[in-house]
């Protein structure tokens, strides 16, 4: 008897141009995922902390996106690992999307080359 693999699970915003490309990369090579779309179900703060230690909270926090640019100066000052864990767990816009996490990699970000290189 084997064992089934687990699933990766792919965590974004399901609207967003950069989480259907990673979707259909994953579907056209024949790699299962779930998909957990943190807008609507929430991020569960509870990754946040796993994924900064994993990933790095800098590469975690979007600073690119329109929700960065709509926050206050006060908010986007003086930002740190726990104020930066504070600000994605109350909007999680400003998480990097995808984050995909396979059980032994977690990546952020969609790369085709990085994608290829880690799940084939």
């Amino acid at each position: 008897m084997t064992a089934t693999p687990a699933r990766s699970q792919l965590n974004g915003i399901r609207n967003c141009d950069t989480m259907k490309k990673a979707m259909l990369w994953l579907t056209d090579n024949g790699i299962a995922f779930d998909f957990n779309d943190y807008k609507k179900a929430g991020v569960a703060e509870s990754h946040l902390p796993d994924w900064a230690a994993r990933a790095g909270w800098e590469v975690l926090l979007n600073k690119r996106g329109l929700m960065w640019k709509k926050l206050s100066d006060e908010e986007r000052s003086s930002v740190d690992e726990a104020k930066a864990l504070k600000l994605m767990a109350q909007y999680p816009a400003l998480i990097k999307r995808p984050v995909l996490d396979t059980g032994d990699s977690l990546l952020v970000g969609f790369d085709p080359e990085r994608y290829a290189a880690v799940l084939k």
